[in-house]
């Protein structure tokens, strides 16, 4: 692992003993190591790993970083030491895979457990989490039936009254390529330039900040992942309670096709050394036991449809999911991206 020795990543290796997942592998305990590139935090990762380490008794090697990976991935080549990359978003997983970073997986464990529209048709990358983009609004200012659909964003009622981030970040980009899957191009174009208009101001800020926005009055509806409400709601500043308590979080489309889901997921390194071990590992974290943790410890919704969403996501209610392959978004990205340049998202 002399590779290693160098990166300016912080390495989060964790060896752990027997227990929770018996039954699960059935691979003989030995010594092993898989190195794990990483888009999501380590003490994200690290619970969901437990079990997998505990049965296998494999050293597991994450390097975390927001950025850069698929650069540092090709400049490494065939001498990179990843054997698995996990990352949150279509885009950015059809970006590994559109460079030839993945290889192939084949496995009737991973897609017995994670829906085919949630995975790569040729086995690139899997699910493994679900990421409802929904629609926020204020208690106090929106009445609770007055929003159903995504496209009443566009009405003309709602001019001043939006607040969203920029529309070219790969969450805004994948929810209009939803869109645009639906209508086809023209009308979503004309979507999203009714929904320009209705911005209370300049696109800006990460999520929370339009949940912000709306407790401070400076606009009534917002878009954001859902997993923003209870981290806000969790935060250690007491401000972010105040702006998670100010909002109703609304679920669109509920009478049509479902609403908006993005995926976090993962893939096979193409130069992976130790390729079995790490299909094991895609193979464990698609199972029941790991996705109940994702719903726990991420406030996401299990991709793998046998495992119930978190008792505290539960309190938003259920919802109808649109089944749009998660392939057909990436497909549809840039012409969505297009369309927030032409319209000035």
């Amino acid at each position: 692992m002399r590779m290693f020795e160098n990166c300016k990543e912080r390495l989060n290796p964790i060896v752990l003993t027997a227990g929770l997942i018996a039954g699960v592998l059935s691979a003989p305990v030995q010594s092993k190591e898989l190195n794990i590139y990483s888009h999501r935090q380590a003490f994200l990762l690290n619970p969901l790993l437990e079990g997998f380490k505990k049965q296998t008794g494999t050293k597991i090697n994450i390097v975390f970083a927001s950025k850069g990976l698929i650069q540092r991935l090709i400049a490494e080549g065939p001498r990179s030491p990843a054997d698995i990359i996990l990352t949150v978003d279509i885009a950015r997983l059809q970006q590994y895979a559109n460079k030839g970073l993945f290889t192939s997986v084949s496995s009737p464990t991973l897609k017995a457990n994670i829906p085919a529209h949630l995975r790569n048709p040729n086995g690139l990358w899997y699910g493994l989490s679900k990421r409802v983009r929904v629609v926020a609004v204020s208690k106090d200012r929106v009445g609770k039936d007055e929003i159903k659909r995504l496209e009443d964003l566009a009405d003309p009622r709602w001019k001043g009254k939006i607040c969203t981030r920029k529309g070219s970040h790969v969450y805004n980009r994948a929810l209009l390529a939803s869109l645009v899957a639906a209508h086809g191009e023209a009308t979503a174009e004309k979507w999203a330039r009714g929904m320009v208009a209705n911005l209370a101001r300049k696109p800006q800020g990460n999520d929370r900040a339009q949940a912000k926005a709306i407790s401070q009055g400076i606009c009534d509806i917002a878009i954001m992942n859902h997993y923003y409400y209870f981290q806000m709601k969790k935060n250690k500043n007491p401000a972010q309670h105040k702006w998670a308590e100010s909002i109703r979080i609304v679920f669109t489309n509920q009478g049509d096709r479902g609403n908006h889901v993005n995926i976090s997921g993962i893939g096979l390194a193409k130069h992976s050394k130790n390729k079995k071990l790490a299909i094991t590992l895609m193979e464990y974290l698609s199972s029941k036991q790991a996705q109940s943790l994702y719903a726990e410890v991420n406030y996401e919704y299990p991709a793998n449809a046998a495992v119930d969403a978190s008792r505290e996501v539960k309190i938003l209610g259920e919802f109808r999911a649109d089944q749009l392959p998660i392939a057909t978004i990436a497909k549809l990205a840039p012409t969505a991206q297009r369309i927030i340049d032409r319209v000035g998202w």
